[in-house]
């Protein structure tokens, strides 16, 4: 297809056949070998070591939504990466938290933001935040296979629905399996029992946009203490947690400034009242 065309300045025919405002059915049709859900993998030799990223977690206020998440990657035992980022935004008012395979899950997002990207153009209008969980969900189920190989992707995908005016979580399993979570919170990844643990204690109806982002960060912090694969905000290094917010004026990323103000301000907290076994002796 490319060797016909090459040096002609031409496109492909294949570029200029209407079909589907779906990128991934485009892909399907013309080149599903590049699909990384379609690629095949060696005879497995045992477990696949590949670094994988935890925890991700999504708090709603009224106005809008918090998606954040913490800076580590581990393989094994081992940290493979102390400040890997595992929350992206899709388009202007949605992001994707992503827990699993790292390689494999920030591929899945881009080629989610292109698939977002692509259907704009094609139909000149955005997609409802329902219909685009809906293309993650489809994406998802496309990796069941590298999933069932130990390679598994497990986001959590947040927005401002414009439509009805307010923030929302949809959460995932490896098959493609969609929830929406209406009690205002979600956790994903290893350290996800103790964060929602955490969130379920502070959270309420009429959070402000501020103490929504304390909240992400706190529930981060818990995790990383009982979780060894989930890192907690490192002062030392001035790594902090990625705080992300959507509200009706789209995503915005908080700045490392932003967010080591909270992690700070945490921890001078919770060093004025300490916990543990030694506690007492400080």
């Amino acid at each position: 297809m490319e060797a016909n065309t090459r040096g002609t300045g031409r496109l492909p025919a294949a570029f200029l056949t209407p079909g589907s405002s779906s990128f991934m059915d485009f892909l399907t049709e013309h080149q599903p070998e590049i699909l990384p859900g379609n690629r095949q993998l060696p005879p497995l030799q045992g477990a696949i070591e590949a670094p994988h990223g935890t925890t991700i977690v999504a708090v709603t206020f009224p106005g809008g939504v918090v998606l954040a998440g913490d800076r580590r990657a581990t393989m094994g035992n081992m940290i493979a990466q102390r400040d890997i980022e595992k929350v992206f935004p899709a388009d202007e008012y949605s992001a994707v938290g992503v827990a699993g395979t790292a390689g494999l899950a920030v591929e899945m997002v881009k080629l989610f933001q292109l698939e977002l990207e692509h259907f704009e153009k094609v139909e000149g209008a955005t997609l409802s935040l329902e219909g685009k969980a809906n293309r993650l969900s489809t994406m998802i189920r496309g990796n069941l296979g590298m999933a069932m190989q130990g390679l598994a992707v497990v986001p959590i995908f947040a927005g401002y629905d414009v439509d009805r005016d307010k923030g929302r979580i949809f959460t995932y399993d490896v098959t493609g399996g969609r929830s929406e979570e209406h009690v205002g919170y979600a956790a994903t990844g290893s350290g996800s029992v103790f964060a929602r643990g955490a969130m379920k204690k502070l959270y309420h109806d009429a959070l402000t946009e501020d103490q929504a982002t304390t909240l992400v960060v706190q529930a981060l912090y818990d995790a990383a203490d009982d979780d060894s694969a989930t890192g907690g905000p490192d002062v030392g290094r001035r790594i902090y947690p990625i705080v992300t917010v959507i509200t009706d004026d789209g995503f915005r990323r908080l700045t490392d400034d932003e967010s080591a103000a909270i992690a700070r301000s945490i921890l001078e907290r919770r060093l004025e009242q300490p916990d543990g076994p030694r506690a007492a002796l400080l």
